[in-house]
C-alpha cells in the first residue's frame, strides 16, 4: 500500500530536532511520497536538503504563499522563475511538480489583496507556461479566488485545492475548475464540517495530505503534525466511504500521479 501525502512541509523549523525520525515513522506507516510546497525564498536552501537526502521520496513545489506576499513580491517572483529555469537546465533531472502554494489568505491580513491577487494571477500563468499544476491555498477567501481561476479558466489549467474548507457548492466549483480537493486533518475535527458532505464527492477527485506541522488530525489536534498522521485522515475517509483503507490509498495515489505526473 503506498500513500501519497500531497502537502507537507517537512523542511519546516518544527522537525529541526527531528526531521529524519519523523520521515522514517511515516514511511514505516506507508506514507512514502512526500509533495513539499514552498512558501517563500527563505526556505529553497532548506527544501533542497532534504530533497537531497530524500530523493525517491520528496518531489517539490516552487511558489510564493499569501502570506509572504509583501513589498518584495517582485523580487520573490524573480527568484521563482529564476529556480524554474535553472531546474529545466540542470544535469541530474531534478525538477519541480507545481507551482504552490499559491492563492490568497485573508484571515491574518488583508492589507496586500491587490497584492495577493496579481502574485497568483502570475503564478497560475506561470504554471501554464510550465505546464504544472497549482496547489491552491485559500483562507477566509473563497470569492476572491474563484474570481481569479474564473478569469483564468481554462484546459491547462489544473492543481489541487489545498486544505480544503469549503461548502459542498465550493468543492463543485473548485472541482469545476479541474482541482481535486486536498483533504487532510480538518475532515476529522468535530466542527470540520466538510465530512457532512464529502460522501457526495468522488473519491476521483480527493487527494491527502497533512499541511504538517500544521493541522494535526484527531486525535492529536493542537499538537505538532507529522506525515505519519495520514493514517488518520484516510481511517476518517473509511468510514466516510465506506471503503477499505488500500482501495482508498490506491485510487487517492492514483489521483496525486495525475496531478503531478510522477
Amino acid at each position: 500500500m503506498i500513500l501519497t501525502d500531497t502537502h507537507t512541509h517537512i523542511y519546516s523549523e518544527a522537525f529541526d530536532e527531528d526531521q529524519d525520525e519523523m520521515i522514517q515513522r511515516a514511511i514505516k506507516n506507508g506514507v512514502t511520497r512526500f509533495f513539499v510546497p514552498a512558501i517563500d525564498s527563505s526556505y529553497t536552501k532548506a527544501m533542497y536538503a532534504v530533497e537531497e537526502k530524500y530523493p525517491e521520496n520528496v518531489f517539490l513545489m516552487t511558489g510564493l504563499h499569501p502570506t509572504h506576499v509583501k513589498e518584495n513580491y517582485r523580487e520573490e517572483l524573480a527568484h521563482i522563475e529564476k529556480e524554474l529555469e535553472d531546474r529545466l537546465n540542470n544535469k541530474e533531472g531534478k525538477k519541480f511538480y507545481a507551482i504552490g502554494e499559491v492563492g490568497i489568505d485573508l484571515y491574518w491580513d488583508k492589507s496586500f489583496l491587490s497584492e495577493q491577487q496579481q502574485v497568483f494571477k502570475y503564478q497560475i500563468q506561470l504554471a501554464k507556461k510550465h505546464k504544472l499544476p497549482i496547489v491552491i491555498h485559500c483562507r477566509e477567501a473563497f470569492d476572491e479566488v474563484f474570481e481569479v481561476l474564473e478569469a483564468e479558466k481554462s484546459d491547462d489549467l489544473f492543481g489541487i485545492f489545498h486544505c480544503f474548507t469549503g461548502t459542498l457548492e465550493d468543492a463543485h466549483r473548485a472541482i469545476s475548475y479541474n482541482m481535486k480537493l486536498g483533504i487532510g486533518g480538518v475532515v476529522t475535527f468535530k466542527n470540520g464540517k466538510i465530512d457532512t458532505f464529502l460522501d457526495q464527492i468522488s473519491l476521483d477527485h480527493i487527494v491527502l495530505e497533512t499541511d504538517a506541522p500544521y493541522l494535526a488530525p484527531t486525535p492529536y489536534r493542537g499538537k505538532r503534525n507529522e506525515s505519519s498522521y495520514l493514517v488518520n485522515i484516510i481511517e476518517k475517509l473509511q468510514n466516510i466511504y465506506q471503503k477499505s483503507v488500500v482501495e482508498i490509498a490506491e485510487i487517492t495515489t492514483k489521483n496525486s500521479k495525475d496531478i503531478f505526473g510522477v
